[in-house]
């Protein structure tokens, strides 16, 4: 490491790491932890990065806050705070798909040209496609049902007590879009959940469509969003039924049209041409006038019939041992576009503000600033973060806000802004009888003063994954 020079990102690169070999630490049930301080965990990035093109609140609350940095155009570093919130939201996601029996598997990235020739998707513009020094031809995997599909065809014909098998992956995927922007909810290397279902016959195949669909409200539902679910065009991928998932935002680029009277949903792309025209759409299912809404997909849902299972002969055997081909879905998540999206619609003035079961952390305690007394309001602060990471939902959500040299306002005032949920102060009223804290709901604005004990009782309730 002695080798970088000792100036600009590269040094604040090194004296980060370096920092971060000498974290105290603690042992809590056998078990080694590191406490954590924002003095060492901070990569000290400078806070006029920008980037050029169209952008988003989200996007420049995640420059300026540490959680992503610019690569290369439509591609980012996730930084410490922006993976923790991802990693999570991940964990909240495998919880969900396995709930329903979905099994987890890893396909690469790089995939034959041969599978997607099979389809007549080869010529799709938005492949990013690269030969070997063999001069075989591959591409970056935007989406995978021909590789999986090609994959179940290899095990011959199935049984059909083992159907539905449902099998999903969390990976990045590659798509060269032409103008990427809004950071994460466009980019040309995301991350995404995609699920490949199949079933005996297409009444089945609807009930897991059904079913996946539910999924999916319970993850936003547990993420406390505010989502509609519309109708939506099969497009590229193909099939017989689609749903798709949206956040409401002004920067969506999805036109969609909602009625508030039965809850039916729709993507413009299926209303026709000439209601578009007259700008007066009623709804198919209750006639009543439907209203615009711009919004942001984070979801999808397709039901593709046999369009995958045929031309790769899946097969199955049912009861009269006949062979019969499997009835197919798949079923994508935008996993970091759900990340930023997210942000993008719960954000206020100018303050990230995560869905409270993926925020990075759920705890930043703030000891006084530098001066008189310095020592005691560091060791309460430590003896705090102990106590409050031997519950065993905080374990590793706590962080020490260890910069005295600011106030104790700047640094409430940035905890705020990098979207911390609860906020601790060992303030002046710590060194009386009792001891008070000066706790902070930074998503209400609710202060009030609690003893330890009181801490201890309201956060080990918080909820978190």
């Amino acid at each position: 490491m002695m080798f970088i020079a000792r100036h600009g990102l590269k040094f604040k690169l090194y004296t980060y790491f370096k920092r971060h070999l000498f974290c105290s630490t603690i042992k809590h049930a056998n078990k080694s932890y590191r406490r954590k301080y924002l003095s060492r965990m901070s990569l000290y990035l400078p806070k006029t990065l920008k980037e050029e093109g169209l952008k988003c609140t989200s996007q420049d609350l995640f420059l300026y806050n540490e959680v992503l940095f610019p690569s290369h155009t439509g591609a980012y570093c996730y930084l410490p705070l922006g993976l923790r919130a991802l990693e999570k939201l991940i964990r909240l996601i495998d919880e969900e798909m396995q709930a329903i029996g979905a099994q987890k598997i890893a396909m690469p990235s790089m995939v034959r040209s041969s599978l997607w020739k099979k389809t007549g998707r080869w010529d799709t513009p938005e492949l990013f496609k690269l030969k070997d020094r063999h001069s075989k031809e591959y591409c970056l995997g935007p989406t995978h049902e021909e590789l999986v599909t090609d994959m179940v065809s290899q095990y011959g014909n199935i049984p059909h007590r083992r159907l539905p098998i449902m099998l999903y992956q969390i990976t990045k995927k590659f798509r060269d879009e032409m103008h990427p922007k809004y950071a994460l909810l466009r980019g040309r290397e995301f991350e995404m959940k995609d699920l490949y279902t199949f079933d005996t016959d297409e009444d089945t195949a609807k009930e897991t469509y059904s079913m996946v669909c539910d999924s999916y409200c319970t993850i936003f539902d547990r993420l406390k969003l505010d989502y509609v679910k519309v109708e939506g065009s099969t497009g590229n991928i193909g099939g017989k039924l689609s749903h798709e998932f949206h956040l409401p935002a002004t920067i969506g680029e999805d036109s969609l049209y909602l009625c508030n009277k039965c809850g039916y949903g729709s993507n413009e792309e299926l209303i026709d041409a000439e209601d578009l025209l007259k700008n007066h759409v009623t709804c198919p299912k209750c006639k009543a006038e439907m209203t615009h809404a711009p919004g942001i997909e984070v979801g999808h849902a397709f039901l593709l019939g046999t369009k995958y299972s045929k031309v790769f002969k899946t097969n199955y055997i049912d009861a009269l041992q006949k062979k019969r081909l499997t009835e197919m879905g798949c079923y994508g998540l935008g996993v970091s576009r759900i990340l930023q999206a997210s942000v993008e619609v719960l954000c206020q003035d100018r303050k990230i503000r995560w869905p409270s079961l993926i925020a990075p952390y759920q705890v930043c305690i703030i000891p006084q600033m530098e001066g008189y007394g310095s020592e005691e309001f560091n060791r309460l602060s430590d003896e705090l973060s102990d106590v409050l990471t031997s519950l065993p939902n905080l374990r590793n959500e706590v962080v020490i806000e260890d910069r005295i040299k600011s106030t104790v306002g700047k640094r409430i005032h940035q905890a705020d802004a990098q979207g911390y949920p609860h906020v601790i102060v060992v303030g002046r009223k710590c060194l009386e009888e009792p001891r008070l804290y000066e706790v902070i709901d930074m998503v209400a604005g609710h202060k009030e003063f609690m003893t330890q004990e009181q801490i201890v009782d309201k956060f080990r309730h918080i909820e978190t994954i």
